[in-house]
This record gives structure tokens, C-alpha cells and sequence, in this order.
């Protein structure tokens, strides 16, 4: 796991762009065309990274699940048996919390969206995820505190052995399926409900697409989103791990 994280950091943007630019420091003397190149190549990309309007653009292209309609909520039990709401990280040893991990803004996100669902519908909940540091407690045990204590909605299964996008369908069907559950609404951000659709449609299931966190929305930046931010920045690298996850999975699996 360390040398696989070690190379998708530098092998994935920002991290290849930080390389090209040392390519171009390196070759300045030797190759000053190829260091040009690279220097043009490291540095554009950092700066489209950093732009909102680009943030903006390539979530639109990703986010095609449309949101569900406030009305269409107390009608999933029509549509679907459970809500699986998918990991999204965890933070380590908050001191606010008592040093206690607790999940990520964005798996907060989620629960937050999930909670209300399952409230509206009466559907059991079942959070997904596995140990994201390799120690517990797994991102669905946190999940699954969190949406008892402060959101009051029981979490009936927890799948806490998945690491990927795939291992959430693979792993969450082996706790379901043999319950008869096929139908499912799944949680997760719009950017990567395509990617979590297809897993757990391969996976056996007949998927209610239930997104959140939209970006792809007017971005209400001044100068038409053409000033770099660095929480753009931050946004490109998930949409950028997307897109390639996208392309893989269908490669691979």
C-alpha cells in the first residue's frame, strides 16, 4: 500500500506536474527545447488545475446523475430495500472530538444527504468502507457512530473492509445479496456516482443514483473563475483521479 500511494502521488496531477518542472530545472543546459516543454506543460497545468472555471467544466462532464428531487425521497421505498452510503476518508485524532478519528468533509456530506433519505423513506442504511490508515476503526464504523449520534438514524450493516470504489460494490453485495437485497440507493458525491454506478451495477444490484456535493454548478466566482484558488486546485486533483478511475475500471475490471 505505501509504494502504491507513493506512485499515484507522482505519477497522478499535482504531483507529475511538480516532476515536469523538475524535468524542466534539470534539462534547462542540456535539452533547453525539451526543458521549455516541460516547464510550459508543468506549469499550465497547475495553473488550469487552480481555476474554478475548469473545476467548474470537468464536473459537469462527470456529474451525469441527475439530483434526486425532495419529492421522489419518501418514494424510495418504492424503488429500492437499503441505502449504502460509500467512505470517503477519515480524519486522524481530531483533539476537538478527544482525539477521536472522525470522517472526512466529504463522507460528512454524504451521511448528512443519507440521513435524510433514510428518514424520509424508512430505508435500513448500510455505510461502506474499509480501514483507511490499515488501522481501525474502519471509515464504516465512524460513519456509522456518527449518523446514530448526531443524526439519529441506525445503520443496520456496516461493510468496513473495502479500499476502492469497486470493493465498496463487491464487498457490500456480499453482506446484502444473500438478504435478498438488489435494489440500493447509493450515497456518494456527483462526480463519482458514474464510477460508483457501473461498480455496483456489475456487482449484482439495481442502482437508485442518490448524489451530492455537486460541482459542476455556477461556481459564483468573480472574474469568470479565472483567478487560481487553491481549493480548485484540490478539487481538479479528485475530478483528475476520476477520470482516470473511469477509464481503469473498465480496463481492468
Amino acid at each position: 500500500m505505501p509504494i502504491r500511494f507513493f506512485l499515484k502521488q507522482w505519477l497522478m496531477p499535482p504531483g507529475v506536474l511538480f516532476v515536469l518542472l523538475l524535468a524542466a530545472w534539470w534539462l534547462r543546459a542540456r535539452r533547453p527545447a525539451l526543458a521549455r516543454l516541460c516547464f510550459v506543460l508543468g506549469l499550465g497545468g497547475l495553473w488550469l488545475m487552480s481555476l474554478p472555471l475548469v473545476v467548474q467544466q470537468v464536473a459537469r462532464a462527470l456529474e451525469s446523475e441527475p439530483a434526486l428531487a425532495p419529492a421522489q425521497w419518501a418514494g424510495l421505498a418504492s424503488r429500492a430495500d437499503a441505502i449504502v452510503v460509500l467512505g470517503a476518508g477519515r480524519e486522524r485524532g481530531d483533539p476537538a472530538w478527544g482525539g477521536e478519528d472522525q470522517p472526512s468533509a466529504l463522507a460528512l456530506e454524504r451521511m448528512r444527504y443519507a440521513a435524510h433519505l433514510a428518514k424520509a423513506s424508512g430505508l435500513p442504511v448500510l455505510t461502506s468502507g474499509g480501514l483507511h490508515y490499515g488501522t481501525p476503526p474502519s471509515e464504516a464504523q465512524l460513519m456509522a457512530q456518527r449518523l446514530q449520534d448526531d443524526f439519529g438514524v441506525p445503520v443496520r450493516w456496516q461493510e468496513g473492509a473495502s479500499r476502492t470504489t469497486w470493493e465498496n460494490a463487491q464487498m457490500s453485495a456480499q453482506v446484502l445479496q444473500p438478504l435478498g437485497i438488489r435494489r440500493v440507493v447509493v450515497v456518494t458525491q456527483a462526480w463519482h456516482m458514474p464510477r460508483s454506478r457501473w461498480s455496483f451495477e456489475q456487482a449484482g444490484f439495481e442502482v437508485v443514483p442518490a448524489p451530492v456535493g455537486f460541482l459542476g454548478r455556477d461556481h459564483a466566482r468573480p472574474f469568470g473563475g479565472l483567478l487560481p484558488e487553491s481549493r480548485a486546485l484540490w478539487q481538479s486533483g479528485q475530478l483528475i483521479n476520476e477520470l482516470v478511475g473511469l477509464v481503469g475500471y473498465r480496463v481492468f475490471y
